[in-house]
């Protein structure tokens, strides 16, 4: 995904022994700004039967910090998430050499 001239969004979908069950991509978007609505996300999650997933993005600028879009999505994906018994794990962002976790930073 590092190589991609736009945001690309994907889910990675465990299932609840941790065990990917797919990799959908959920949105393509422009050069540094992506639609992501939770009904789009979690409905790939609800059809897979997935206990829990992980959200990663790229970011084509080469700076994985994110920005506020980032944080305020994530921040609503968590809370849609638990609505629907769907754990959301991490949400990573990547670019170039370096990455960004949301768990590692305690935001998640």
């Amino acid at each position: 995904m590092v190589d991609k001239k736009k945001e690309h969004f994907l889910a990675v979908l465990m299932d609840t022994r941790n065990q990917c069950i797919g990799i959908p991509k959920i949105s393509i978007g422009s050069l540094n700004a992506n639609i992501v609505h939770p009904r789009e996300v979690f409905k790939e999650a609800i059809s897979s039967s997935a206990a829990s997933c992980i959200f990663v993005h790229n970011h084509p600028s080469g700076d994985p910090e994110p920005s506020e879009d980032d944080l305020e999505i994530t921040k609503r994906l968590v809370e849609a998430g638990k609505i629907l018994g769907i754990e959301v794990t991490d949400h990573i962002i990547v670019a170039k050499n370096r990455f960004f976790s949301f768990k590692e930073k305690k935001l998640i």
